[in-house]
């Protein structure tokens, strides 16, 4: 509720502008249709580790079936803090985002679901990229035929931040992807409200979406762009887009890229509208419902994977004293060991008679265990600013020892840390850094004392510089 000199005012509440256009304007039988699809899926698995979803924004009689898909995958009980509403702007072109600041409620014939007005004002006073065009909201259907689904799926919605998205500038979108990223965490949800390809053939809406559905399941945004490009240079015939949130989607995107959490991208449900209307196959709209899943931790390498990386690793130092390039690894090999091939991060710490002689590791997340490795072995033997490049007469002398990281799992409190068991990460904004969990075995630290020192001397945060900074965990095979 906005106030004014000390005096409350009437609360500022966005009407439901799409009921009887999207959907139905009537409450009772609003909910029964709003049911009726979320009962279609009523045997779908749930995920607790549901981060983002992508969801359509038809008329519910054309993409209600695919959306129900999507929301059925949230549990009920989960107690998200908040919901980011991620669109496109149909009416306006704002060369940025425009979050609603001044809606205290967004009304359906369901009731009202609150605003985050708090989120939605600190967003727009971080980045002027955020702005607020109240003609941006006002006609705008893509983010209010997502309420209903939210009120019939958890009953008492968490606030929403509406976000819609307009600009070609990827720099901006860069910029908003930053901002968001830090409410990336297991507390709060982000819906990107998208269709697909829009009025091409039956047929060809088939084979556009599913290209467009497999480079989004990539999780590479480079290759969903360039899918995006390609479907637009294919002269289909009548093809105005390969998905209208884009933008969203690509922002989405850049907000899991390089992210100290790995996600899962699993494809739900595809429908277009020709599958709904048998009498409109020559123009059609297609529709995906998507899921991104934090990545659970945790995996294990066999004894003689452990052995191929460390050859692995001394090989890369013996080439780079070659004078040589670090080589691909064999193919062969990689198809015998397929868990070298795993995107995952890893230290390589190199001792000389007991002594550190250099240590440099990566989180990897979208890199190969074995390229991982290999890149770090040469970086901890010729990089690390602590020391002088390895010699080639120490070789013999020296010990690799190798950390493969498990993904990192976002902490809320220190509770949930356990010396000698976790690594540590810490990051706010720019800044951030780590001990893995072996640093505990070399010294008498509580874990306070143990993330006190990260953020001192790796972070650079100063003693409690963590206490409003991201924290993550995660474990570390070490051979």
């Amino acid at each position: 509720m906005n106030t004014c000199n000390g005096q409350k005012t009437e609360p500022v509440v966005r009407p439901a502008t799409q009921a009887d256009r999207f959907y139905d304007g009537n409450a009772g039988r609003l909910s029964q249709e709003v049911d009726s699809f979320l009962a279609l899926h009523r045997g779908s698995k749930q995920y607790n580790n549901v981060a983002a979803l992508i969801v359509p924004h038809a008329g519910y009689y054309y993409s209600g079936n695919v959306a129900a898909s999507a929301y059925m995958t949230l549990p009920t009980e989960k107690p998200y803090k908040r919901i980011f509403l991620l669109g496109p702007s149909h009416h306006e072109w704002l060369d940025g985002a425009s979050v609603n600041t001044e809606a205290d409620y967004y009304a359906t014939p369901l009731g009202n679901v609150k605003v985050d007005g708090e989120t939605a004002r600190r967003l727009a006073a971080t980045d002027s990229v955020f702005t607020y065009r109240p003609e941006a909201h006002n006609r705008e259907h893509c983010l209010e035929v997502q309420l209903p689904f939210l009120q019939r799926r958890f009953g008492d919605v968490p606030p929403i931040i509406p976000i819609i998205i307009s600009t070609n500038d990827f720099n901006k979108l860069k910029r908003m992807a930053e901002v968001l990223k830090p409410y990336l965490t297991d507390e709060n949800l982000f819906i990107v409200s998208s269709d697909f390809s829009h009025y091409p053939s039956y047929e060809d809406a088939c084979k556009v979406d599913a290209k467009t559905g497999k480079a989004v399941e990539s999780g590479d945004v480079e290759e969903f762009i360039a899918t995006i490009n390609a479907n637009a240079r294919s002269g289909i015939r009548n093809l105005a887009t390969s998905a209208c949130g884009e933008l969203a989607i690509v922002t989405l995107m850049l907000m899991l890229d390089h992210s100290p959490v790995t996600y899962e991208v699993k494809h739900l449900m595809y429908q277009n509208s020709g599958d709904i209307d048998d009498h409109a196959h020559s123009r059609v709209v297609g529709y995906h419902s998507l899921a991104f899943l934090r990545k659970e931790a945790g995996f294990s390498l066999p004894d003689e994977d452990k052995q191929l990386l460390k050859e692995i690793a001394l090989k890369s130092i013996r080439d780079s004293l070659d004078g040589k390039r670090i080589e691909k690894a064999d193919p062969s090999i990689l198809a015998l060991h397929s868990s070298l091939k795993q995107k995952c991060g890893a230290f390589v710490s190199l001792h000389k008679q007991g002594r550190l002689r250099g240590c440099i590791g990566h989180f990897g997340e979208n890199v190969p265990l074995h390229e991982i490795v290999a890149e770090m072995a040469r970086a901890a033997a010729f990089e690390d600013p602590r020391f002088s490049p390895v010699q080639r007469e120490e070789l013999d002398d020296i010990d690799i020892e190798i950390s493969v990281l498990t993904p990192m799992r976002r902490i809320q409190s220190l509770d949930e840390f356990q010396l000698h068991r976790h690594g540590i990460y810490i990051r706010k904004g720019y800044r951030s850094g780590t001990f893995l969990p072996q640093v505990a075995d070399e010294v008498n630290w509580t874990k306070e004392e143990f993330v006190g020192h990260c953020s001192q001397d790796k972070a650079g945060l100063g003693w409690d510089g963590w206490r409003d900074a991201e924290l993550y965990v995660y474990e570390a095979i070490v051979f």
